[in-house]
């Protein structure tokens, strides 16, 4: 029933390792003969040296930093015109997220069928595009069923959504094509990658999907210490993922809980039971007991490796939508056989990185598989328990720059340049060991400094340096 690959060609450790880092570093530069100084860019209060201003520059410029975080305007949701259920479930969305007039996408489908076929799909996503608004870089779908596309092999319809329905992102226990967005520094996806990340909100009835709007809600802004399980069971077929859990409690110890069960040798429980204040939960078991007694906090995460999680409705494995009806506000399982390629599944350590530094699930979560053509992804999109509150402001002799989305284990700097046509010019440059909220500070400008800019990750490609 569960025909697994030991291919793995990408193995993980990699973000793994990015999440442990070297301790942060603040380096500040003085340029036009001046003098600078360095601090700690963890610290949140004042060191006890400023740093020496070059210049007299007497304001920001009218410079801010780049907002992280999909809003509500980005997001169109999809409605089944004609379908109570549907339309009822996209009118509470509304209100509840703010959400334009204008994202709301009225089509025709077939509801009553567990699938989709290719060519109809097509036509849905002609249909879709073609109504969305400019600006829109992800899709809300108000329903349950289709969940699948069916073609030569079968994607998850969020995927499809995405990417267009291609027989590269699906084929059993093949390898499949990978997701641009993977663990990118994209805050827009459509202008970035050319897709736009599509999740169901995966609830059964109208009572059950006003529950997780209300949770994703409630999750905003919660900043949650949370208790994350990251469990290898006996199951070594579905437990391929635990290289990336070992390292995490370690990593993230003093801004999340997350604790690492190793039942490998079967001596204890494949599950957790009575737990609560639950933000992370990630297994691998084809059925997860005791789920009933877990108390998730809202904006949860939580999936489980099995071949048919995402295969609605149940095919005997257990359904993602399972840990919805649970407590958690967002899970994600495939739609055919993927066999243990770890990267057709949630990496935890990207997802929590993504997240904690202030995207919302949508955006995190589907940033954490790097393969997800046969993943359907369900949920409340919106939540987002970390936001991230950018600001930069003039204080006295220097510039002070807070937020949370820096990349661990990359350079940002702070420019400046004296007209259009003077060259750009540090006045600070600032190495991030791991994802929390930073408090940075930088020396002025000259006072004939006419502009600045902040250079980071490229959205397209973290390894290069682009002008966020």
């Amino acid at each position: 029933m569960y025909a697994f690959s030991t291919a793995n060609p990408c193995a993980s450790g990699r973000s793994l390792s990015r999440m442990l880092g070297c301790a942060l570093l603040l380096f500040l530069s003085a340029c036009g003969g001046g003098g600078g100084s360095a601090t700690n860019a963890q610290e949140t209060s004042p060191p006890t040296s400023t740093p020496v201003p070059i210049g007299s520059a007497n304001s920001t410029l009218g410079f801010s930093l780049p907002r992280g975080g999909l809003g509500a305007a980005e997001l169109a949701v999809i409605v089944v015109d004609g379908d109570a259920q549907s339309e009822a479930i996209a009118s509470y969305y509304q209100t509840a997220r703010a959400i334009p007039s204008a994202n709301i996408i009225r089509v025709k489908l077939n509801t009553a069928s567990a699938t989709i076929s290719a060519p109809d799909f097509a036509a849905l996503k002609a249909e879709v595009d073609a109504k969305l608004p400019a600006g829109v870089q992800a899709t809300l779908l108000t329903w349950t069923a289709p969940s699948r596309v069916v073609g030569s092999c079968a994607m998850s319809i969020t995927s499809a959504m995405a990417f267009g329905f291609d027989s590269k992102y699906c084929g059993g226990c093949s390898s499949t094509a990978s997701s641009s967005y993977f663990d990118s520094e994209s805050k827009q996806a459509w202008v970035d990658h050319k897709i736009r990340p599509s999740m169901m909100l995966g609830a059964a009835t109208l009572a059950a999907a006003k529950t997780l709007i209300d949770r994703g809600v409630r999750a905003d802004a919660s900043q949650p210490a949370g208790d994350g399980y990251l469990l290898r069971t006996s199951d070594e077929a579905r437990s391929v993922r635990f290289s990336d859990y070992t390292g995490l409690p370690a990593a993230w110890a003093g801004r999340l809980k997350l604790n690492y069960i190793d039942n490998s040798a079967g001596a204890a429980a494949d599950f957790i039971e009575a737990k609560i204040g639950v933000l992370f939960y990630f297994t691998g078991l084809a059925n997860v007991p005791k789920l009933s007694s877990v108390s998730f906090r809202p904006g949860a995460v939580a999936d489980h490796l099995t071949s048919y999680g995402g295969l609605l409705p149940s095919s005997g494995q257990m359904p993602i939508t399972d840990w919805l009806d649970a407590g958690a506000t967002a899970s994600y399982g495939t739609v055919e056989e993927p066999c243990s390629y770890t990267q057709k599944f949630p990496q935890a350590s990207v997802l929590m990185d993504h997240y904690f530094r202030g995207e919302t699930v949508i955006e995190a979560y589907w940033k954490s598989v790097q393969w997800p053509g046969q993943g359907l992804f369900v949920g409340e999109p919106l939540a987002r328990p970390f936001p991230d509150s950018p600001s930069f402001t003039l204080d006295k002799t220097q510039y002070l720059i807070s937020t949370r989305a820096l990349r661990p284990k990359a350079s940002y700097s702070l420019e400046y340049r004296a007209g259009a046509a003077g060259s750009w010019t540090a006045l600070a440059t600032f190495n991030v060991s791991r994802a929390e909220a930073q408090t940075l500070r930088s020396p002025l400008p000259p006072a004939n400094a006419t502009e600045l800019r902040w250079r980071g990750p490229c959205a397209n490609d973290s390894t290069l340096q682009c002008t966020l």
